[in-house]
């Protein structure tokens, strides 16, 4: 059914190209793109077809119906959002309001949602009243974080492949066995979006488009907090850590902007990609380092399950510390951005 699924979504692809010019959804190039001539944009509208046919078709009888519909409706929302973006352009207030509205069908309809944390050492914390806001804020953070990352051609899609595989394999193997349900539908999605990526990757001939980021990054959102639900303090980190690429490009981001006191939503062009390609990669060149990267995220991830709690921690200090170094390397906060390798600098003088 896997391989059905990836057919049929690279054989739509061609037709939802069409469409999306037809639309009118198509992203011209500009300064802030690294496209140069006009590419239909509105990808994503094929693979919430085919991922909607699979699930609802080809593997009906592996979910729950309630699961399945209410989760439906969530990604029905994203889409349209997504769609009235590519088209019409909404603003970042309008996109935030489509994003909340899906959030909140997960929340009360769905009923998935984030309850509790157990902390090493701490003890478990239940969120209570809190667990409103804290799952909101976790679907609203993945959900950007990803719709950010797409600025290359196949690089939010690879990125989520490799993230969404990593959470399959950990929720199949270590986590909800013998539920398996999630985990069918994390590889359904895998499925589709290798069928999508040929088309996607550079040259590419047709983008996701925000139908297509916020849609992959409102699943993976979704999909970790069913997937690995009873949230440990392991479970938390393993979705932080498989979705290290476009976390760690948001958040720097905000940290950029308040340190040059700009707007956190204002767009820039020192994204991590940007800052690749300004080192004199190539697009192919900075998507498939990238991949590297994300690679070694979730082999970290990996190791969580099959780690100690101190040898979890010593795996979170070591991908924080070469993480950093990367960082300020590349000058993703700024040239002037490098306060561990100075503090190295000095040692090795001294």
């Amino acid at each position: 059914m896997f391989s059905l699924t990836m057919v049929l979504s690279a054989v739509i692809t061609p037709f939802i190209r069409r469409l999306a010019i037809k639309m009118g959804a198509v992203d011209k190039p500009n300064a802030r793109r690294v496209n140069k001539k006009p590419v239909p944009s509105m990808g994503g509208l094929g693979i919430f077809i085919v991922f909607t046919f699979a699930t609802f078709v080809l593997l009906r009888d592996q979910f729950p119906t309630m699961m399945l519909y209410s989760i439906f409706l969530g990604e029905c929302i994203i889409v349209i959002t997504g769609i009235l973006d590519d088209i019409l352009e909404l603003s970042p207030k309008q996109k935030l309001l489509g994003i909340l509205l899906a959030a909140l069908v997960i929340y009360y309809v769905a009923g998935i949602r984030m309850t509790n944390i157990s902390i090493p050492f701490v003890g478990q914390f239940d969120f209570g009243h809190w667990s409103l806001p804290v799952t909101l804020i976790w679907i609203l953070a993945i959900t950007n974080a990803v719709n950010l990352i797409d600025g290359l051609d196949g690089l939010a899609t690879g990125v989520s492949i490799i993230a969404l595989f990593t959470m399959g394999v950990i929720a199949w193997f270590f986590l909800i066995v013998p539920e398996v349900d999630v985990p069918i539908m994390i590889f359904t999605l895998v499925a589709t979006l290798l069928g999508f990526l040929p088309h996607n990757f550079h040259p590419a001939s047709l983008f996701l488009g925000d139908t297509g980021s916020l849609f992959i990054g409102f699943m993976i959102a979704v999909l970790s907090l069913e997937g690995l639900k009873n949230v440990t303090f392991i479970s938390l980190v393993i979705p932080v850590m498989i979705l290290g690429v476009p976390i760690t490009d948001t958040l720097f981001a905000i940290i950029r902007r308040l340190l040059n006191h700009k707007p956190i939503a204002q767009a820039d062009e020192h994204h991590l990609h940007h800052r690749l390609l300004a080192m004199g990669l190539t697009q192919r060149q900075t998507v498939l380092t990238i991949y590297g990267i994300a690679l070694i995220f979730s082999l970290i991830a990996l190791l969580f399950p099959l780690s100690s709690k101190w040898g979890i921690i010593l795996l979170i200090i070591a991908a924080a510390f070469g993480l950093e170094i990367f960082i300020e390397v590349i000058g993703l906060v700024g040239p002037h951005w490098q306060p561990l390798l100075k503090i190295i600098r000095r040692l090795v003088k001294h």
